[in-house]
């Protein structure tokens, strides 16, 4: 049971599940208190009890779907309402949509936007606002590799991420005289339920577990980087090289790699 870190508390979005999951119980194990933000309330209430008993925090959960205009101002109130000082932000909520973009549904790419650009940058905004006021704070992206190629089969998620990591990077420097920080985490492909919220199972860069990365390791990696306020890190040495060699690629060639990599497996390879 951990004791209370200076009554400090961690906002983590998507915190139910996945990388999210795990970077709320490293803010629990280091005694910080959590404010948990998720879709379902049971979920929510499932990780409630398990966070406050294990580590002896006080925990909040808040049921708030960013799919939503107004999910986001509407967060920030009810945690401000309820007194709480957010020490840490953690944006980690974020989906996408496998297909081509042509053949996508629109309502579902425009919902993909919402919530990993506008929500994101809602949130965002009034957090760091409220940090730089106080002169303290830290705020944890999740950002991606996928940030940095063209993403063909999920054009739209590629380019989300690649605001997000833009907008923090040009963040980082107009906080840069102040003791906030900010930090960028960009995993490669993790063993989450992200695939199949994308309907994504078919792809073939979900077909040998073994190649997807640990969401605990990509978690601890983001938290001590966040911690040490580094500006951002790409999670594991394989996302490391494909980043070193994406930058001198050719945007083309990336996306004729990511296409390779992402497209769906054939039938003849689904029988192999």
């Amino acid at each position: 049971m951990a004791e209370t870190n200076n009554n400090q508390y961690a906002l983590v979005t998507g915190a139910t599940s996945g990388i999210g999951y795990e970077l709320a119980k490293l803010f629990a194990r280091d005694g910080y208190n959590l404010v948990i933000v998720a879709r379902s309330q049971d979920e929510l209430s499932s990780k409630q009890q398990e966070f406050s008993s294990t580590y002896g925090i006080k925990v909040v959960s808040i049921a708030k779907d960013l799919f939503e205009p107004s999910a986001a101002t509407e967060l920030y109130e009810e945690v401000k309402n309820q007194g709480i000082t957010v020490n840490v932000l953690v944006n980690d909520a974020g989906q996408g949509q496998y297909g081509h973009f042509i053949d996508s549904d629109l309502q579902r790419l425009i919902q993909i936007i919402q919530l990993n650009v506008i929500s994101f940058t809602a949130l965002t905004h009034l957090y760091l606002k409220d940090m730089v006021a106080r002169n303290e704070g830290k705020i944890l992206q999740l950002a991606s590799i996928a940030s940095e190629t063209p993403g063909p089969w999920q054009a739209v998620y590629h380019a989300t991420k690649a605001y997000v990591l833009s907008l923090t990077e040009a963040i980082i420097n107009e906080i840069k005289d102040t003791n906030v920080t900010m930090t960028a985490l960009q995993p490669g492909a993790t063993d989450t339920d992200f695939f199949t919220k994308a309907d994504m199972l078919d792809s073939k860069a979900v077909q040998d577990p073994s190649k997807l990365s640990d969401p605990a390791d990509v978690a601890r990696d983001g938290y001590e980087a966040l911690m040490k306020g580094d500006d951002k890190v790409v999670s594991g040495f394989k996302n490391k090289m494909q980043t070193t060699l994406g930058n001198i690629m050719p945007a083309t060639m990336l996306a004729d790699q990511v296409d390779k990599q992402q497209g769906p497996v054939s039938g003849s390879d689904k029988a192999k």
